[in-house]
Formats: structure tokens, sequence, C-alpha cells
């Protein structure tokens, strides 16, 4: 009889509570995702900004409560409200301006956490501090905004929205003659009217440069400290929001952040990919196929190296334990390179450090090339450069001459860092041989063109990387769409990126469906989305390539914008309780082609 008598209450309850609402306020139980064995993306909407190659369509974030989509629009320097409601058919419904704050500011990034919308300001001079904006998603009502750091970019709140983290690129001038520190400011939001910023700075660093580089950070701006020379790139947040980690991509690195007393603990580099081991190989030339054209040649090349250099970072964590996700792009610094007076030897107008090998190792020494495009630091370096042939007469290296190594359809297309793999004396300076040359025992090149997960590793005091990609991107590419292998995301024509960071991983987001968790990893010039379940961290298993890019379309067509998505640079995943349509999504902003992309995720 209790049980009948219980029965019934609950169901008179039911009526009741459906009774008391209005068809308006209805409340669905929210979708739960089961797990499924795999998935697989379809392209399903697009906003379409009609903008080319301008950066009209940079990071995007969603709001679940208004169903609004907030994407970055660098061209026009704004925010720009998508109504996402319809997923298939993405309507701007209006745009955030910031001139408010500073004349000439620009939308850098965006983040959105519970109906707050949080906005990275950039400076008119991108060198001053710059600004953080809170607004209302609902009805884009301005909350507040506080000063942060010169050159505020990615930003992104704690998993319970009480903090949120800014991380301040601090760029130098084009010159470099003005070179602000990174920092990483920490938002209090308790009053969502009045934040209080702290800043995590890199000021305890300073006077550590030497012990950090022979660690192998690299801190190499001309007279940089150590706090100038770190650059905050992206940010990750641990899930009990105490730990953060910043990517800093020019030095190689990554920065851990203690989020309650916004301070940095510790500043961990994450060495080099060996592209001689079986698996790590790569293509490095745009120019090996018959008479200078290019093709597809994946091979592993003995002391050639890549420096992780990651764009984007996310993390999860499994049994309690963070593992941390890079979206390994690499990145040079390249300051003045359209001033001719800085390629005569004035290191006072900027700071170059990529170069081909064919014109380092040539064997008629760097003055061939002043006034052409020899970077004025390595001039001030030495007469020129070497490979050891001990370490690269594999391709021909012989004492003073670099011999077939130079050759375009070998290493000699390849872009590398000059600032690394030289030999050095017990004091750092550069070890001259006796025709006073550089010796290089190894070729640095920019990025892994990889995915890969680390995870803390308190017994070596640093960090231990638990899995890469490899060369997966560019073999799975060659085999199955080679007609856009390492191309270029402005130009038809394959194999136009292989001598530069090939596909270039540059975004990665995360989604967890059920009790699995999937990476989704951005390629920023061929296009495209590759997909991992990284549930076991150390064995991820590759799930998925999408790309929505016209492979046959001319260049022409290209710069008509009648290529479909070009130049994938941030994604957001958002979950089936969250979505507007109550299913998995996954939005991405493409740069070069301004159109943001809205893809439906099938659980199988």
């Amino acid at each position: 009889m209790k049980l009948k008598l219980k029965s019934l209450w609950v169901a008179m309850l039911a009526v009741g509570m459906a009774a008391c609402n209005s068809d308006d306020d209805q409340v669905s139980p929210a979708p739960v995702d089961p797990t499924p064995n795999t998935i697989e993306l379809s392209k399903i909407g697009a906003y379409q900004s009609g903008i080319f190659a301008e950066s009209a369509a940079e990071i995007p974030a969603y709001d679940a409560a208004s169903k609004r989509l907030f994407v970055v629009n660098a061209q026009a320097g704004v925010l720009d409200v998508l109504d996402l409601s319809q997923p298939n058919q993405p309507v701007k419904i209006a745009e955030i301006q910031v001139h408010d704050m500073a004349e000439g500011a620009e939308v850098n990034s965006v983040a959105v956490h519970n109906g707050i919308v949080a906005i990275a300001i950039q400076a008119a001079v991108k060198t001053d501090p710059g600004y953080v904006a809170l607004y209302q998603a609902k009805d884009l009502s301005k909350l507040a905004h506080v000063q942060v750091g010169a050159l505020p970019d990615m930003l992104t709140f704690s998993p319970d929205g009480q903090t949120l983290l800014v991380a301040n690129e601090g760029e130098p001038s084009d010159d470099y003659q003005v070179d602000p520190e990174g920092s990483i400011s920490v938002i209090q939001l308790s009053n969502l009217t009045a934040p209080v910023v702290r800043t995590a700075d890199f000021k305890a660093f300073n006077g550590q440069e030497a012990a950090l580089r022979a660690q192998g950070v690299r801190i190499f701006g001309p007279n940089a400290t150590a706090a100038q020379d770190f650059e905050p790139e992206y940010i990750t947040v641990s899930q009990d929001g105490k730990t953060a980690w910043a990517a800093l991509q020019e030095n190689n690195a990554l920065a851990k952040i203690d989020v309650v007393n916004a301070k940095v603990l510790a500043v961990y580099p994450l060495g080099f990919k060996d592209h001689g081991l079986d698996g790590n190989g790569m293509d490095v030339s745009d120019a090996d196929g018959v008479d200078g054209t290019g093709s597809i040649k994946i091979q592993t090349w003995a002391n050639v190296r890549g420096l992780y250099m990651p764009d984007a970072i996310a993390s999860f964590d499994v049994a309690g334990k963070t593992y941390i996700v890079t979206a390994n792009e690499g990145d040079a610094r390249a300051w003045g390179e359209d001033t001719p007076e800085y390629f005569n030897n004035d290191t006072s107008k900027g700071f170059v450090e990529e170069w081909r090998v064919k014109h380092l190792v040539h064997a008629d020494g760097f003055s061939r090339r002043l006034g052409d495009d020899l970077p004025a630091h390595l001039s001030q370096l030495a007469k020129g450069a070497e490979l050891n042939p001990d370490n690269f007469g594999y391709c021909g290296a012989t004492a003073g001459n670099a011999g077939d190594c130079r050759k375009d359809h070998l290493l000699g297309r390849l872009n590398i860092t000059w600032t690394e793999g030289y030999q050095k004396n017990a004091d750092g300076t550069p070890k001259l041989n006796e025709r006073g040359n550089l010796v290089y025992d190894h070729l640095y090149s920019f990025g892994a063109r990889s995915v890969s997960i680390w995870t803390e590793n308190s017994a070596q005091n640093g960090l231990e990387r638990v899995w890469d990609s490899g060369d997966d991107f560019e073999q799975y590419i060659a085999e199955h769409h080679p007609e856009i292998f390492n191309a270029n995301h402005e130009e038809a024509g394959m194999d136009n990126r292989s001598d530069n960071k090939g596909p270039e991983p540059e975004g990665v987001t995360l989604g967890q469906i059920g009790s699995k968790t999937f990476a989704f990893i951005g390629l920023e010039r061929a296009g495209g989305v590759m997909v991992y379940d990284v549930s076991t961290p150390a064995a991820p298993s590759f799930v998925q390539y999408l790309n929505s890019r016209d492979m046959q379309a001319t260049t022409e067509q290209i710069e008509l914008g009648q290529a479909g998505d070009l130049g994938p640079e941030g994604l957001v995943f958002i979950a089936a309780k969250d979505s507007p349509n109550g299913q998995p999504l996954l939005v991405v902003g493409n740069e070069v082609s301004g159109s943001t992309a809205v893809y439906h995720l099938n659980l199988k």
C-alpha cells in the first residue's frame, strides 16, 4: 500500500509540475551521451563572412543558454555574434566592438562560460598593455573591462568559472627595440562588475637564462631577459582549477602556473623530435620532383630535429592524472623581415632566425647573401657555416663543403633555425673552426608536424612525453589525399609547404563523450581536422580525417572564395547537453576562407 501511495504521489507531483510550466519554459532532461565505439564527423552548416585571407573567422566560442556562437573577426577587429539555434544555418545577428576601451583596439580571442563572454583586446600599439572585457551573452551588455599585459591573446575560464586566465604574449616591436614582458593575467570573477587582476609573471627567472638554456629552454631574443623572451601562447587548466599550463611557443617550453596564488612555478623544456627515427619521417622539400616541382617523399633524416613549439594546447584527466595535448605547429621569430636595413647588417632593425639550409652552409660563406636575406645577427657570429661530416656524410657533407646536402631535393630547401645546433664553447659562445665557420652537428626545424601528449614527471622534475603521432599526418594525407599533400591554404598545388612545417597542426580541442575523450586537431595549411581517440593517453587511436576544402579547386577559385573551408585556426567542441540540437557538435573557425564551419558528430 505504501508503494502504491508513493507512486500516486509522484504521479500527481509530475502532473502538477508540468502544469506549472508553459510551453516556453518547459525543461527537457539533458541528453546523456552513450560511450560510442567511435565517432564520425560530417559537415552540416557554415557561416560565410565573404572575406578571403584576412582572418575574418579565427577563434569560436559557444554559449549554451543563448545558443550563440562568438567568433573573432580579426579583419574587422570585432567579435561576430552568430545565432546557432539552427546549427545547419548559422546567422550573424550582431557584433561586439571594443573601441570604447582604446582607439584602434582589436579583438584577439574569446572564451565563454555560463553566459559570460570574455574578450582579449589588443591595444593599437601591440607592445602597450591590452585589455580584457566581460559581456553578457544573452543581451551583449558590457559588465566590465580591466587592463592586462601586452598583446593579450588566448584566454580561458577555470572549470568552475570563478577565474579567467589570459596569455599576455608580449611580442616585441618589429625592430625588436621594444620587448614587453610576457605574463599570465589571473582574473578573479567573484564580482563580475569589478574583476580583480593579478599577474603571474616570469621575473623570478631573470638571471637564470644560462641555466634554462642548458636545460633546453630557448631564450634567444636580442638582449632579452627571460621575462621578456617568454611569450605565452595558449593556456589550459586542470580539472580541479588549481594548476594551469601555458605554451611558450617560441621558447619550445611549457610553463606551470599556480592559479590560486597567481604564480609561475616552473618552465619545462619540451626537447626535440628526432626525424632520424623510423616513424618520424618528413618531406623536407617543395622542389624534390621532376624539374624542381613538388613530389611526395617522406623519409627519415639523421641529425635533423624538430622543435615541438606548440600553438594550441588542451588537457584532460585520467585516473587523477593530468595529460596535456599539444598541437606542434612551430613558429619562427621573424621580426623586421620586410626591412632592407636588417638584411644589410643592421641588428637594430629586427631579428630573423629562419633560413634555408642551402644558404646557411654554402661554401662561399654568408656575405654572398648580404642585402638579400642574410640575418644580421647571424652575420655577427661567423663568416659562414658547415655541416659536421660525421653527422651529415650520408648526404654528401665533407670538411668545408656541405656537398649534396645543400641540394633542393635533399635538405637544401628545408627552413631551419640558425640559432640551434652549432658547436659551442664551454661558456656557450660559438665555437668556430679553422675557417672561421660555425659547425652544425644538428639541424633544427620548426614544429614536429604532429600532436603529442605529455604529463608531469615529478621524478624527472619536468614533463614526460607519453605519445606522439609521429609522421601520421603526412603519411595519411599522402595516401588518401595526395592532391593536397603539404598544400598551402591560399593557392592550389601539392607539396608547397614541405620545406616549412608541412601540414602545420595549429588548433586542438578535446571532447568528452561518455567515458571517452576525443582530440580534434586543425591542420592550418592543408586544412581539415584530424580526430584521435585519446582515452588511453599512451596509446591513442586514429579515428578520422575530414577536410571540407575543395581539393580540386584552382588558385583562382581559392582566391574567389570558392574552395570551401581553408586555414582552420580555432576549434570548439559542443557537448550534446549544451548543443542546440541535442547532438554533439564541433565548430571550426577558418581564418583564410573566413568561414565558420559546423560539424555533427555521429556516434557509432
